[in-house]
């Protein structure tokens, strides 16, 4: 049974790298950023999962009415 306390994972990925992983969100902008200035000279290769990134977009839009 998941812990309702528990902080939410996101996942990642990285195509050039072929990498993917989960990342607590709390730790997801600093991690993202760590992985393309060490990996890509600082290029926003390695991101959310598009797909995860696009089902929140469309979640807060329609929580804010704009859908």
């Amino acid at each position: 049974m998941p812990d309702s306390d528990a902080e939410p994972d996101v996942p990642i990925v990285c195509e050039e790298c072929g990498t993917e992983t989960r990342i607590p969100l709390s730790d997801l902008a600093s991690t993202l950023e760590n992985h393309n200035d060490r990996q890509h000279d600082g290029d926003a290769v390695a991101q959310v999962d598009p797909a995860v990134a696009d089902e929140l977009a469309t979640l807060i839009a329609r929580d804010l009415d704009l859908l």
